[in-house]
C-alpha cells in the first residue's frame, strides 16, 4: 500500500494569509489552517517527500519524521523549494546526501538558490544534496516506479507524479491530452484548484472538478487551496461524493503495484 500523508494544502501565501482578515483567514477550524503544499509517501519501508517548501521544516516536525530517503520536486517556485536547507537534520541522521529528483531547468535553479551548497569548498555544516535529472521517462527511487506525468503551470512546464494507482498533480493549468491518458481510472487522485473562477496558471475550483469527471478516478483530493474558497466544512458540504477536501494532517492509502 501507498500512505499518502497531506503536509501543506495551502496556496504559496497558505492559510491564513498575513494581514488578512476574511472569513476563512479568521476560522477556527483547523482543517482552514493550511501550510504550503507539500505530501509524504511511505511505501514499502521508504519515505519520499513531494516538494519541500517554506514550511519543510514545520511540518516534517508536526508529522514526526524520522526518516526521509528521497525528495521528488514538482519544479523550482520557492514555494515548493525554499524549505531544502533543512535536510542538513536527515545528512546528519545517515551520514550522506539527500537525494533530489527533478527535471534540469529545476536543478539548475536549485545550484543558484543554494549555491553554498554546491560550491567548490563548502561551509561546514553545509546541506548535502545528491541531485538526480529526471525528464518524461519513468524512473525509480529505492526500488519505487515513479512515473512523471507533464503539466502545464500557465507557461511553465512542470512535473507531477504517478506511484502505482495514485497520481499527485499540484499547480496546473493545462494537461496535454497524452499525459491525461495517465491519470484515467485511478484509484486516488490528488488535483490542484485554487479558488471560484479562471485563474491564470491554476486550475479552479470548477476546472479541477470538471478534470475529476472526465478522469474518474475512484476517490479525488483537492489540494494548494487558497483563503479565497469557502472554509473547510461549507465546501466539502456540496463537493461530488468521492471528492474530498485535502487538509493538513490528512492521510489517505492507495494501492501500490511493485515494479515488474
Amino acid at each position: 500500500m501507498i500512505k499518502l500523508t497531506f503536509l501543506g494544502t495551502g496556496t504559496s501565501q497558505g492559510v491564513p494569509v498575513i494581514a488578512c482578515d476574511c472569513e476563512v483567514c479568521r476560522s477556527t477550524d483547523t482543517r482552514d489552517k493550511r501550510l504550503r503544499t507539500s505530501a509524504l509517501l511511505e511505501i514499502d519501508g521508504k519515505v519520499l517527500l513531494i516538494d519541500a517548501g517554506p514550511d519543510f521544516r514545520q511540518q516534517l516536525l508536526r508529522a514526526e519524521v524520522k526518516q526521509l530517503n528521497a525528495i521528488l520536486l514538482t519544479h523550482e517556485h520557492k514555494d515548493h523549494t525554499a524549505g531544502l536547507d533543512d535536510v542538513r537534520a536527515f545528512n546528519h541522521i545517515t551520514g550522506r546526501p539527500i537525494d533530489i529528483y527533478a527535471e534540469a531547468r529545476a536543478l539548475d535553479a536549485l545550484k543558484k538558490e543554494y549555491n553554498y551548497v554546491f560550491a567548490e569548498h563548502t561551509y561546514p555544516g553545509s546541506p548535502k544534496m545528491a541531485l538526480h535529472t529526471i525528464d518524461e521517462r519513468p524512473f525509480d527511487v529505492e526500488g519505487i516506479r515513479i512515473e512523471p506525468v507533464r503539466v502545464w503551470h500557465y507557461r511553465l512546464p512542470i512535473f507531477g507524479f504517478k506511484i502505482g494507482r495514485l497520481a499527485y498533480i499540484t499547480d496546473a493549468k493545462t494537461i496535454d491530452a497524452a499525459e491525461c491518458e495517465k491519470l484515467k481510472n485511478l484509484d486516488v487522485m490528488v488535483l490542484n484548484a485554487v479558488r471560484h473562477g479562471t485563474h491564470l496558471s491554476h486550475f479552479s475550483l470548477e476546472e479541477a472538478l470538471t478534470f475529476i469527471t472526465e478522469m474518474k478516478p475512484r476517490r479525488a483530493y483537492i489540494t494548494h487551496l487558497s483563503h479565497r474558497l469557502e472554509k473547510h466544512a461549507e465546501l466539502q458540504s456540496w463537493l461530488p461524493q468521492n471528492v474530498f477536501l485535502a487538509y493538513d494532517g490528512l492521510v489517505v492509502e492507495s494501492e501500490h503495484k511493485p515494479i515488474d
